[in-house]
């Protein structure tokens, strides 16, 4: 199994258009799972804008995915002036639709290189002030921890996520796990007190590629990009 991450500028008709187009496992060969969402920047109280989305996706295999961006009409929406990354799952904590049990759910995981953290969840509306009162002290601890490199939260509720890269595996793990006290271990403590979500996961990925650049943040290494059509 790999994941597609697709970041990119579309404009607020756009984005509701993919809202309501989206295609599921049985419209797309190889499809496990995909959602699309408007960009919110983390820690944000506004509310987003819509010109930009993220499209997320689980692939039984990379070729499945090379075939959809090739040909659908989702992702045409995406293709220009996108940053699009392939990755491979490290680790997971929770389930998700298209996720396989398989992926190991131990916390730390070896790995050379920079990392994609998402953080997936179908909320539970009566939850919503609780689930906004806990991420955005997290979001904020994110942006200011060693190894973040860039970030943003997505929404579609009930469907909401974040999207976050780091330098390394190990800066990852430390913004996770390292400080008790902080905002995402305290998160995490209030979602297991009274869960924010009906279904959720978070998921640590190797960069298997990447295409085009992210919004304001600097290049990927060099030796993980790959230029369409390569």
């Amino acid at each position: 199994m790999i994941a597609t991450i697709d970041v990119a500028d579309i404009g607020a008709l756009s984005t509701l258009k993919a809202f309501r187009r989206r295609p599921t496992p049985n419209d797309v060969p190889g499809l496990r799972w995909l959602d699309v969402a408007a960009a919110v920047p983390l820690a944000s109280k506004r509310p987003p804008s819509m010109r930009r989305a993220v499209l997320f996706a689980m692939w039984s295999d990379e070729s499945a995915a090379a075939a959809f961006a090739d040909s659908h009409p989702l992702a045409e929406r995406f293709a220009h002036d996108c940053f699009h990354a392939v990755l491979r799952p490290l680790r997971a904590f929770g389930a998700w639709p298209g996720l396989p049990d398989a992926v190991p759910r131990t916390r730390t995981t070896q790995h050379d290189g920079p990392v994609i953290v998402t953080t997936l969840g179908r909320l539970r509306m009566s939850q919503a002030l609780r689930f906004l009162r806990a991420s955005r002290p997290a979001e904020r601890a994110a942006i200011a921890a060693d190894g973040f490199v860039w970030g943003t939260a997505a929404a579609r509720p009930p469907f909401v996520a974040t999207v976050s890269v780091w330098s390394s595996d190990e800066a990852a793990a430390a913004y996770a796990y390292a400080d008790a006290h902080a905002g995402h271990p305290q998160a995490i403590a209030q979602q297991r007190r009274k869960d924010f979500h009906h279904e959720s996961a978070f998921v640590r990925y190797a960069v298997v590629s990447t295409s085009g650049a992210l919004p304001g943040a600097p290049l990927l290494d060099p030796a993980l990009r790959r230029e369409p059509g390569e």
